[in-house]
């Protein structure tokens, strides 16, 4: 059993505190706990008897509430939306459990964990979205790898749910075990955002930050409910002193190049008025160019008999008709795959195409999974 010191006998020693804790107590304790190395395992174990010890206290507080279309309203809009699908499992489940060869019913399960399954854009979002400026603003974030984990959890015991229905391979003894961890954990991970982490939010985040974060989880795509409106604004670059605010990070000119030119594709970039305007250089090339293309207009670089098909993927790009076109062709015993994809601003304006060429050779001769670091 997890040894953690001082915590945890606090707590089995003095039960007559329990109402008088607040959301950032939670906070802090499992920072602590986390930070002094126990096993992920152990600590989600504690988490639950912990949390349930203080179930009421937790329930019954009373702090700011997320106003509906903001960031944190969504998010509980979409957990209430996932409880809803939980119930529509739950009677289904439980004939389910008396007839598990009915082909109907095996059918309507499935169906339903392929609806709640959705809802795991609910963690990624808390994950890429919520998670990293948590980390910048509070001193005691690592409580969050403990929720990270019960996502997995989730997701892994949801699709283990799927497969299984769907290849008819269910054993009922651990299939319903597997069903009551998904039912357990998504319940109290809604409990916990709802009674501890958003109340700590709102009280530590400034309005700015959850606006940013709404339209950064809009971006990601919410499973269920999405906000009424999404604010749009143009991406503002600023160049200063050699390097770039790209929106989403900081850039020196040659951090910049060295992505480009580590990436295993060919590009190249023609602008609105059909100029190539930049390539990379890539350690292999797909196929040649050179600094004499820059400013050359896209159709004098392909030949006569092909420049037709070039032409007709810029036009059909420009008037909004298309946003892709790819091809595929075999050359000295390689594969390449060649991609063309639109450019367009936050407004949908036209700004240009780039062309991405890339030796699939290895990608295609890919089969079954590497889950392991092999070197």
């Amino acid at each position: 059993m997890l040894k953690t010191g001082n915590a945890h006998s606090f707590i089995i020693q003095n039960k007559a505190f329990i109402d008088t804790v607040i959301p950032r107590d939670f906070i802090t304790l499992f920072d602590e706990l986390v930070s002094e190395g126990h096993s992920m395992k152990d600590m989600k174990a504690l988490t639950n008897k912990v949390l349930n010890i203080f179930h009421a206290p937790i329930r019954d507080f009373r702090g700011n509430e997320p106003k509906p279309d903001s960031f944190l309203g969504v998010l509980v809009q979409n957990n209430q939306e996932m409880e809803r699908v939980l119930n529509e499992i739950r009677p289904v489940f439980k004939v389910f459990v008396k007839d598990a060869n009915n082909t109907a019913l095996i059918a309507r399960l499935k169906a339903l964990f392929t609806k709640l399954e959705i809802f795991a854009k609910h963690y990624t979002i808390k994950e890429n979205v919520l998670f990293p400026v948590l980390e910048k603003s509070w001193p005691d974030y690592r409580c969050l790898q403990i929720m990270w984990s019960f996502h997995d959890d989730i997701r892994r015991n949801i699709k283990t749910i799927i497969e299984r229905l769907s290849n008819g391979n269910i054993d009922l003894k651990s299939f319903n075990r597997t069903v009551g961890d998904v039912f357990f954990n998504m319940l109290a991970i809604k409990f916990r955002e709802e009674h501890i982490l958003f109340p700590h939010i709102l009280f530590t985040l400034s309005g700015d930050e959850l606006t940013t974060m709404n339209r950064e989880g809009f971006d990601i795509g919410y499973p269920y409910i999405k906000p009424h409106y999404q604010v749009l604004k143009e991406d503002n670059i600023i160049m200063e002193n050699g390097v770039a605010n790209l929106g989403t990070g900081i850039l020196s000119v040659e951090q910049i190049m060295l992505i480009f030119n580590h990436l295993p594709v060919d590009i190249t970039y023609v602008d609105e008025n059909d100029r190539v305007q930049y390539f990379s250089t890539p350690k292999k090339r797909i196929f040649p160019r050179t600094a004499a293309i820059i400013g050359r207009e896209v159709k004098n670089c392909h030949p006569p008999e092909s420049v037709h098909v070039v032409e007709q993927i810029v036009r059909s790009f420009k008037i909004g008709e298309k946003n892709k076109a790819e091809f595929w062709i075999q050359v000295k015993g390689e594969f390449i795959l060649i991609q063309y994809f639109a450019l367009r601003d936050g407004r949908g304006n036209y700004k240009g195409v780039i062309e991405v060429s890339q030796e699939i050779t290895a990608i295609k001769a890919m089969e079954g999974e590497r889950r392991l670091l092999d070197w």
